[in-house]
């Protein structure tokens, strides 16, 4: 009983950190002019933060708008546990109503590498997104969010260099579910889809972070210009 107590507890508190990790406003203007971008997601959206440095940061500064950031580290696109997962770490629970003009999303990379070490991760795969793009935890959550009128980017995820990464085993995951990705975003108005798996040369560890997991500063600015030059041509036709 004891142990349970303490279980439930350790949860509550990792849920509100989450909650609080994973709710800030970057970018010009944030005091000032209510965010028109939310963005949803894991760490990759926030990692180099704080300096101008991340994705997010990029994007809010290339189109001189604030971003309302919801992303939290660790989080999944399918994720059971009701009160981390209310908190942020299911990528779906980070959603708040808001005057959207853009909604920024990534999500998948936990489920397959933290969820079955990308090794015979087809059912998961398919529970977050078929084959066809259609059907599925990304599909069904892509279309909700765009009922609000909101634009949808949805960013891929960098590859490995193949050297000195632990994720190295997860690039044929990583491939399939890109492929899967473009297919939703082809079928799906108002959704994009930006892939940045062929930025990395190979050998190339500068476009990674000393962990060779999540991007370097130099990557966040790449991925996040070209985010950021999607929602403009976008925005514009």
């Amino acid at each position: 009983m004891f142990g349970t107590s303490k279980f439930k507890l350790a949860s509550v508190l990792a849920g509100l950190l989450a909650l609080v990790v994973g709710c800030v406003t970057v970018g010009p203007n944030t005091t000032m002019v209510p965010p028109r971008i939310l963005a949803m997601g894991d760490s990759m959206m926030s990692w180099n933060g704080g300096g101008g440095n991340s994705i997010l940061e990029v994007i809010a500064n290339e189109l001189s708008q604030p971003v309302m950031s919801r992303a939290v580290s660790g989080a999944h696109v399918i994720y059971n546990l009701p009160i981390t997962g209310s908190a942020g770490l299911k990528i779906s629970s980070q959603y708040v109503k808001g005057d959207w003009d853009w909604i920024v999303l990534n999500g998948g990379g936990n489920d397959l590498w933290l969820g079955c070490n990308c090794d015979n991760c087809e059912a998961r795969m398919n529970k977050m997104i078929s084959q066809d793009g259609a059907q599925g935890v990304i599909p069904s959550n892509v279309a909700k969010l765009r009922t609000t009128g909101a634009q949808v980017i949805y960013l891929g995820y960098l590859r490995s260099p193949g050297v000195g990464s632990i994720i190295e085993h997860c690039r044929d995951d990583g491939d399939e579910l890109e492929r899967r990705l473009a297919r939703m975003a082809q079928g799906m108005n108002g959704v994009h889809f930006l892939s940045v798996a062929r930025l990395v040369p190979s050998g190339d560890r500068s476009f990674h972070a000393v962990d060779m997991i999540h991007p370097s500063v130099k990557a966040s600015h790449e991925t996040g210009k070209r985010a950021a030059a999607v929602m403009r041509q976008a925005s514009a036709n």
